[in-house]
């Protein structure tokens, strides 16, 4: 199974970039996917993720109101629309997917069964 994003780069703060991912690979059928984000120094945190089963979102408070996950199920695609950036949201930010949310905690990187390599977002004052 391969997660491969897209989308990154640079911007002004005030901007706006949109972050895709693939998932693929044999027989893959995804229970969930969403993004976290790293940045330096710090440990990876949620950032949104979408179940594919109700449609539901949900959003870590900094990114509640200005970003936006979506995408198919079927095709295993997911997109972060990202609004009203600010420099705090620098980061490599993480693609990832999980098989199944029976047990797991869908804010933690332990509910997450694969990770893409990470797309860089620079955001400048």
């Amino acid at each position: 199974v391969q997660l491969q994003a897209s989308g990154g780069g640079l911007v002004q703060a005030g901007g706006s970039l949109r972050l895709s991912c693939a998932a693929s690979g044999r027989a893959l059928s995804t229970y969930r996917m969403g993004w976290f984000r790293q940045a330096p120094g710090k440990e990876r945190e949620f950032v949104a993720a979408v179940t594919w089963n109700d449609g539901n979102t949900h959003y870590t408070d900094s990114a509640q109101g200005r970003f936006i996950i979506y995408g198919d199920n079927a095709a295993n695609t997911v997109n972060l629309q990202m609004n009203s950036l600010k420099p705090d949201d620098t980061a490599v930010y993480y693609c990832t997917a999980a098989t199944t949310g029976l047990r797991r905690d869908l804010y933690s990187v332990t509910g997450y069964d694969y990770w893409g390599r990470g797309t860089l977002v620079t955001v400048s004052s």
